[in-house]
């Protein structure tokens, strides 16, 4: 019997009318390859069925204390069915790619039931020259980035051949923990809710200049200098500008309503500007976020002179996906180069911010985020986090949005012998992030965006994905003014380094991610975007 943690818990609260904290993503399928040169509602069953035992948050529920006493439960869901949690649609003549970013972003839009496990599947037949799409969803408090697209790449095959996968070992169910343990655990915990808060609040200290909101604070900085030296801490720590978010037109209260636009940029033209100018993969990848969003806002007449704040999901998981679950995240704020003009120098701040993030990111203590969400009682959290949420979206505090990249398998993947083509991450919008978020993944020589707003806020979404398809070009034609002309003996296209990945320690060294493995799963790392 498995508790969740607070930060899991936190991603339960966080949900209200306006907000679902679900993470996502749209897979688009070559179905030729199939035997049946087709993918069917029945043969996702039968997939899932089958590996169903690869996933253990797909067959598991919560079971909880009414009022949010205490933090919920996983349990096995005694009557759990497939039957239950995939889906299927179809899209009306002619299918394109906007008719099916409509029909996925109001699925997106809707809340998971928490009376069975918390995800859904859905298949949709209908779009343009006979390929289909996998739309899937799971609830943040089960899954982060990592253990996302680990699940993911385990329904996934190397070849339209389906690969052996061992029967599952004979387990005995979680049962669901009576009423009196639980309320006998809720009341211990309220008794050492005062310690535990204590310590919360003494390890996130010597970090509040890098939290947001509170960084802002007067004297913020000071106190987290006073803090680690009287924990013996003298190393000088990179300085980083406070995280204080400007105002833009996608900072605010929420609607219900969710958009959502997708696109690829290849990989090859992401690692010529990265071999041109000295950098990481992921420093493109943020470059390409602060030019984007710098037209966007031009094009809003809405452009702030400081720089956006974005927030960026770190990885801190030792174990693989799909033998934990739950959440073994951090965060990493950085400012985007949103305020230069002149976009070799963006190229250039972001290059610098970004490696001053990294290196701060990689002296603190990477568990502010744990640590502010066990400051708090469970029952306190799950009633007032809403409210807080909607008001800190209202008084404009939090950070301008969040940029989060997923290196993903290098090699083509099969679902039920389908190829798939691209495969689009989809992640949350709420009141204190901002009403807008771009998450990517490369896979198999592409780099596939999925961006998801709030249209209340940015009536425009597919703009976004023309912007930043505008900033790649505008790097690439950087990147050819920086090449200095080579003879025809050296005019071959040499070896691209592979994209940067994040070791399953805290520490954010860059590395390369494991190559697929025929018949394995490739694993999948959360990324700092640097």
């Amino acid at each position: 019997m498995r508790q969740l943690t607070a930060l899991d818990a936190q991603f339960l609260s966080v949900e209200s009318s306006t907000t679902a904290a679900h993470v996502a993503g749209m897979a688009i399928l070559d179905p030729s390859s199939a035997p049946s040169g087709t993918v069917t509602r029945q043969c996702l069953i039968g997939l899932l069925r089958e590996r169903i035992h690869l996933a253990p948050p797909l067959r598991m529920r919560l079971a909880g204390l009414p009022f949010g006493l205490d933090r919920p439960y996983w349990i096995d869901d005694p009557d759990f069915d497939l039957d239950d949690h995939v889906h299927e649609s179809a899209l009306p003549a002619p299918g394109d790619d906007r008719q099916l970013a409509a029909h996925v972003a109001e699925i997106h839009a809707r809340r998971l039931d928490r009376g069975r496990p918390l995800w859904e599947l859905h298949l949709i037949h209908g779009l343009s020259g006979g390929r289909v799409a996998v739309y899937t969803k799971v609830h943040h408090c089960a899954i982060d980035g990592v253990s996302g697209s680990e699940i993911l790449v385990s329904l996934l095959d190397p070849s339209p051949e389906p690969r052996l996968v061992e029967a599952p070992p004979e387990v005995t169910p979680v049962a669901e923990p009576g009423l009196l343990p639980m309320l006998a655990g809720a009341f211990a915990r309220s008794i050492t809710q005062p310690v535990e808060t204590l310590r919360s609040i003494v390890r996130a200290a010597a970090d509040l200049d890098t939290i947001p909101v509170v960084a802002a604070l007067p004297g913020a900085r000071l106190m987290a200098e006073l803090t680690r030296r009287i924990a013996g801490d003298d190393r000088p720590l990179p300085e980083l500008p406070p995280p204080a978010a400007p105002r833009t037109p996608f900072n605010g209260p929420i609607s219900a309503e969710r958009s959502f636009s997708y696109g690829s940029i290849p990989m090859s033209e992401v690692k010529t500007v990265a071999r041109s100018f000295g950098m990481s993969a992921n420093d493109v990848v943020m470059t390409l976020c602060s030019s984007a969003l710098r037209r966007w806002l031009s094009a809003h007449d809405a452009l702030p002179d400081r720089p956006l704040i974005a927030a960026v999901p770190v990885a801190v998981r030792t174990a693989r996906g799909g033998e934990a679950i739950g959440n073994q995240i951090s965060a990493m704020i950085a400012p985007l180069a949103t305020h230069v003009a002149c976009p070799k120098e963006r190229l250039a701040t972001v290059r610098s911010t970004m490696a001053t993030a990294k290196r701060r990111f990689a002296m603190s203590r990477r568990t502010w985020l744990t640590d502010v969400c066990a400051m708090f009682p469970a029952a306190f959290s799950a009633l007032a986090t809403p409210a807080l949420f909607r008001l800190a979206g209202m008084t404009g505090t939090g950070v301008n949005l969040i940029v989060s990249n997923v290196p993903g398998p290098r090699a083509p993947l099969y679902m039920c012998g389908a190829r798939m083509l691209s495969y689009h991450p989809m992640s949350v919008v709420t009141d204190v992030t901002g009403g807008i978020s771009v998450t990517c993944m490369s896979y198999d020589g592409r780099l596939d965006f999925g961006v998801v707003a709030c249209p209340a806020l940015v009536p425009d979404v597919w703009s976004i994905m023309g912007h930043l398809r505008e900033a790649m070009d505008e790097l690439l034609a950087l990147a050819g003014e920086q090449e200095e002309p080579r003879t025809a003996e050296t005019a071959e296209t040499p070896e691209m380094p592979e994209m940067p990945g994040t070791p399953k320690t805290a520490k954010p060294a860059e590395t390369s991610p494991e190559a697929a493995v025929p018949g394995q799963a490739p694993p999948v790392r959360e990324k700092i975007p640097a």
